[in-house]
């Protein structure tokens, strides 16, 4: 599912416009951005949570030559499952 499908999909499941509901994914897209981006998290309970890890600078090779280069520090985003949608995904039920 591609992002035009997805806010079609959102368009439908919350009889919202599809302008609308463009305007809600583009919010939240840019709201869990800019609290990632400030070294925050977002809990969504049951959903999941976006979250930053550190990645330390290491040492790797360039597979052509062999050559050693030095691989710089960098902040990843990340998400993790909640409970919930695992075992939804999984078929599980409580």
């Amino acid at each position: 599912m591609n992002k035009s499908e997805f806010i079609a999909a959102v368009s439908d499941a919350a009889a919202l416009s599809k302008a609308d509901a463009e305007r809600a994914v583009d919010a939240f897209i840019n709201v869990v951005t800019r609290q990632l981006k400030s070294g925050g998290e977002v809990r969504l309970v049951g959903f999941g949570t976006f979250e930053v890890r550190q990645r330390d600078a290491s040492e790797g090779r360039n597979p052509r030559t062999g050559e050693t280069i030095k691989i710089k520090a960098s902040r990843l985003p990340r998400f993790k499952a909640g409970k919930a949608l695992k075992d939804e995904v999984n078929g599980e039920q409580e």
